[in-house]
């Protein structure tokens, strides 16, 4: 019994530990912000968004991470999206 109530614990200290990451791992949002403004911090949008993605997750995302999140939130289209 003792057995299973610690394989029990095990189970949800890692089922909580894989939603924290997923919560962590949140997009930063970058809509309405005009590029190179204050609100950007005088960055590009690009910039803006993979130095707040650092800032929140402590992994730098790459350039066509970054410019792919741009044009899904300000609502271009994506190069090679299927239409």
């Amino acid at each position: 019994m003792k057995r299973y109530t610690v394989l029990a614990a095990l189970a949800a200290l890692t089922l909580f530990g894989c939603t924290l990451q997923a919560w962590a791992q949140s997009v930063p949002n970058i809509r309405g912000m005009q590029p190179f403004s204050a609100q950007a911090m005088y960055m590009s949008l690009t910039g803006n968004i993979r130095w707040q993605s650092f800032k929140e997750n402590n992994v730098w995302i790459s350039q066509g991470e970054a410019e792919g999140l741009v044009k899904a939130q300000i609502g271009a289209p994506q190069v090679g999206a299927n239409e």
